[in-house]
Parts: structure tokens; sequence; C-alpha cells
């Protein structure tokens, strides 16, 4: 089981940090147990939470633009609560010695694992708002997301997205689009690494990783960009 079960003082620490006392510590607990521990894991907060994040930057977003179209609010939006914006609020919190997981996922370096720490952060939002409310779980992501607001690299496209647009302004011939292939897939099903190439004519494959196809193919765009010069 966990190398490290949260006892009372380091929850006490944890919750100082999140700027909330618990009524229900069980949420708290709950929120930080991986499905690698066993039974009443955090996956069922963890999609909760995903929604309550969503809301409640799509709500400040709103009112911040007041004259921006709905692509911009979304681009904006999807690049705050993607999961390397929530595993960064993770690391920033110091969720990662707090997780409960199996001595086998910790020691394979769960705590650093970017699909774990991201999941961990909205699972926590969850629990905040189950126990203290929108206001509980308000102040916690106003607290770690307030800056990245009005941020212009908020604004930016995802890397395929970028990489798509280069595409279609003419820089290949005919127009073509880059594609992307699963090169590889290992690890265990709760935790699976993907690595996937993207291919464009002329140019050599970028290798991704990441632990969905998804984060793969945005982390092999990202790194073709950089060889192109684009980033």
């Amino acid at each position: 089981m966990s190398t490290k079960d949260s006892g009372k003082d380091t929850l006490h620490e944890l919750e100082e940090r999140l700027g909330h006392v618990f009524t229900d510590r069980d949420l708290l607990v709950r929120s930080l147990r991986h499905s690698s521990a066993g039974n009443e894991s955090n996956e069922r907060l963890e999609f909760f939470g995903d929604r309550v994040l969503g809301l409640i930057v799509a709500e400040r977003l709103y009112a911040a633009f007041p004259s921006e179209p709905e692509g911009k609010l979304a681009v904006r939006l999807n690049a705050l609560v993607r999961r390397e914006a929530c595993a960064k609020v993770a690391e920033a919190v110091g969720l990662a010695p707090h997780l409960i997981m199996a001595n086998s996922e910790a020691v394979s370096g769960g705590r650093q694992k970017m699909a774990i720490l991201a999941g961990a952060c909205e699972a926590v939002i969850a629990a905040l708002y189950l126990d203290g409310g929108l206001e509980a779980a308000a102040r916690f992501i106003d607290g770690f997301w307030q800056a990245s607001y009005e941020d212009p690299a908020a604004e930016r496209h995802d890397a395929k997205s970028k990489l798509q647009e280069w595409a279609q302004s003419g820089a290949l011939p005919d127009r073509v689009q880059p594609t992307y292939t699963v090169d590889s897939r290992s690890g265990p099903d709760h935790a699976p690494v993907f690595i996937v190439a993207v291919n464009l004519p002329g140019h050599e494959p970028a290798l991704g990783t990441g632990a969905s196809k998804r984060d793969a193919e945005q982390d092999a765009a990202y790194k073709m960009l950089q060889r192109l010069g684009l980033e």
C-alpha cells in the first residue's frame, strides 16, 4: 500500500496550503488516493473537479474579456484547465508527498507522473467544493490560477493546432496536414505511457511521450514546432 498514508499533522499542513479546514477529512483523504491503492480512489472526484475547475475558470475569463468571441475564450480556457496546468498546481501546492498509492506505483515514480498529479489536483478541487461549497473551491482556484487568467501565454493555441495552422498556411506542398501514429504503448493499464510520432513530408518524425495518446501527440507536435523554429 502507500509509502506514506496521510496522517493528521500532515493533512493539517496541506489544509493550510489549500486555504480550507475540512469538516469531512475523509473527502480530502479520498481525493489523494490513487486507483493503485484499491477501493475508494479519487477517480470520481477527479471527474467532478474537472467540471468545477472549468466552471470557475470560464466565469473568470468571461468577466475578464467581455469583448472576446467564444473561440478565443475557448483557447484561453483549454490552456488553463489542461492536464499540464493542473499538474503544475499540484506541484506548487505540494500534493505529491500526500498521495496515497501502492508501493509499486510509488517506486515507479508515481508521485512525479503528470497524469497522477493532475488527477489529484482535480480531485482536491472536488473535495473542496463538496466540503466547503463553491466559495472554497473558487478561493483555491483563484489563488493558484489568478496570475494566469490574463497571461498572454494562455491565449496561445495548443501545439497540435499551431502545427496544423502552420501546415495550412502553405508552408508545405499541397497544404499537407501532420499525421500522428502510435509508436509504442507501455506501462500498466492504470498508468500507461504512449510514444507518438508526428509526421510531416520532408521532415524527420518527431516523437512525443505522454500518459495518453492526446498528451503524447501534443508533446510530439511541440517538439516538431521547436525543430521548425516556431517555438
